[in-house]
């Protein structure tokens, strides 16, 4: 089981990530969505299903946003509805800011049998206005009987700026967090510049190393790329120059998610670190979701060599 394997620090694990339909999506259209969906990993022997809660970043920076944001289904609705038939464990990402302490309560007590794994996001910046913070929703979890598995979010590039994302992993795991999924990696020496610190950070201190799921997205057009960006992912000036310039570019971001994926899991295995990789698609084009299930086949091949 998933939350066995976690709980015993394993490594190896493989996400598929995607985002639930938008809110005004009619009924049958979701319906639709979601039957296309059960199609593509039915059969795919992932190890989990991530759905986002995604939320507006508006405040996050003053550059405007390359897609307009629409607010999605709730994805423990959208699982429990429309994803029953999909037999893998749910990774159910859970945005707090939106809720008084009453109603996460409230949550977690309708949800504690119902979701195998969480994953709690805090608001994207200080000057949106919330309900309650990250650190409320940790202390209001650790006080209920849920039984749900919580994971918390690893950004390698504030490590870069802040040189200290490991110690924000360690401080989470202390307040229940037993394994992370990152942001989309395309900076593979940001990431190994943080797994360093985390592994001997980790020796130093006498503690041990919960699993990091690595997220791997591809990039099929200029407009991915440049709302990529706006989401915070770091693509160094050549990788960036490289896949503007390509006559292929999803091609072209599928064998650099791959190289990365080698290079993470080469410094992993030297160090013995539980780790995994998380495929997602950021856009909703047919082609680049559907580059997305061929990345996830590859880096499973990657994975069993």
């Amino acid at each position: 089981m998933l939350k066995d394997r976690i709980i015993n620090k394993e490594s190896g694990f493989l996400f598929y990530g995607l985002t639930p339909p938008k809110i005004n999506t009619e009924e049958d259209k979701v319906g639709i969505i979601a039957d296309k969906q059960v199609k593509r990993l039915r059969g795919l022997k992932i190890d989990g299903l991530v759905l986002y809660d995604i939320q507006d970043e508006s405040s996050r920076t003053d550059s405007p946003r390359p897609f307009p944001f629409m607010p999605t289904l709730a994805p423990n609705y959208y699982s429990d509805k429309y994803l029953s038939d999909l037999k893998v464990p749910k990774i159910i990402y859970k945005s707090v800011g939106k809720y008084t302490a009453d109603e996460f309560r409230s949550w977690i007590y309708q949800n504690s049998h119902n979701i195998d794994c969480s994953v709690f996001v805090g608001s994207p910046s200080k000057n949106q206005v919330s309900g309650i913070s990250l650190n409320e929703a940790y202390k209001i979890n650790q006080h209920s009987n849920s039984s749900i598995l919580l994971g918390g979010v690893a950004i390698p590039e504030r490590h870069i700026k802040k040189g200290d994302e490991h110690i924000r992993l360690f401080d989470k795991v202390d307040k229940g967090c037993s394994f992370f999924i990152s942001q989309c990696v395309y900076s593979v020496n940001n990431t190994k510049d943080f797994l360093s610190d985390y592994y001997y950070t980790s020796i130093e201190t006498e503690r041990d190393l919960v699993p990091i799921i690595f997220t791997l997205t591809p990039c099929g057009s200029l407009k991915t790329l440049q709302f990529m960006e706006w989401l915070g992912i770091d693509i160094p000036k050549w990788l960036n120059n490289d896949l503007k310039h390509s006559n292929d570019i999803l091609s072209k971001s599928i064998d650099l998610c791959k190289n990365i994926a080698i290079e993470i899991l080469d410094y992993s295995v030297t160090k013995n670190l539980p780790i995994g990789f998380n495929i997602e698609s950021v856009a909703i084009r047919k082609e680049e979701i559907e580059a997305s299930i061929e990345l996830l086949k590859d880096i499973k091949g990657l994975m069993n060599r």
